[in-house]
C-alpha cells in the first residue's frame, strides 16, 4: 500500500512538474501577440554589413573560432524596437536550442557545430555537440547586446524576451577554450 501510494504521489508531482515547465516555455496568446513576428518586408530590406547610425539593430553571428567558422553582420532596418528574436529571423540567422532547456539555450547557430564536427577538449578527447543539455564551458554560444552608442555586454535575457533599439546590436559569439571572450567591436 504504501508503494502504490509513493509511486501515485510520485506521477502526480512529475505530472505538476511537467506541466508547470511546459506552462514556462509555451507561448500564451498575450505573450505571443506582444513581439511582432518579423515580417516578409523586413527580411527583404535586411542589408549586409552593420546599421550607420540608428539605421536598425545590428545582427552578427561569429562562429570564426571554429575551424571553418566565420563572422558576419546585418543590419536590420527598423525605426521601432524589435525583438531580438524577430531580428535574428529576418536576418534569416536560425538557432537550434537543447532538448533539456529548449531554445532558452542556443545550441547551434545556422547548423554550427554540426552533430558530426569534432571539437578538441581540454583534455585532447573530441567532442560531438548533441544539443542535449547544456554545451561545455570549453565550446558554447553566448548572447551579447550591444546599446546604441555602448560597450558589448552579455545579455541579461533571451533571444525571446530580449527587445532591441534602432541602433543597439546583437551578437552570437562562439567561444572555443576561452577565445574570443567577447565581441570584437
Amino acid at each position: 500500500m504504501t508503494s502504490t501510494l509513493r509511486t501515485l504521489t510520485l506521477a502526480a508531482a512529475s505530472a505538476a512538474l511537467l506541466l508547470s515547465l511546459a506552462a514556462c516555455s509555451t507561448a500564451t496568446p498575450e505573450t505571443a501577440a506582444s513581439t511582432p513576428a518579423a515580417s516578409d518586408e523586413a527580411v527583404a530590406s535586411v542589408i549586409e554589413g552593420a546599421c550607420v547610425d540608428d539605421a536598425g539593430v545590428t545582427v552578427v553571428v561569429d562562429s570564426a573560432a571554429l575551424e571553418g567558422g566565420s563572422a558576419q553582420e546585418w543590419c536590420v532596418p527598423t525605426d521601432t524596437a524589435i525583438g531580438a528574436a524577430d531580428a535574428l529571423a529576418a536576418a534569416d540567422v536560425e538557432t537550434e536550442g537543447t532538448d533539456q532547456y529548449g531554445d532558452q539555450v542556443v545550441c547551434r547557430v545556422n547548423g554550427v557545430p554540426a552533430e558530426d564536427l569534432a571539437i578538441a577538449a581540454e583534455d585532447g578527447s573530441e567532442y560531438f555537440e548533441e544539443c542535449a543539455t547544456m554545451s561545455p564551458e570549453f565550446a558554447y554560444w553566448s548572447l551579447w547586446v550591444q546599446p546604441a552608442g555602448g560597450e558589448w555586454g552579455f545579455a541579461q535575457e533571451g533571444l525571446s524576451t530580449l527587445q532591441l533599439e534602432p541602433g543597439d546590436g546583437v551578437e552570437l559569439l562562439f567561444t572555443l577554450h576561452g577565445e574570443p571572450a567577447a565581441p570584437v567591436s
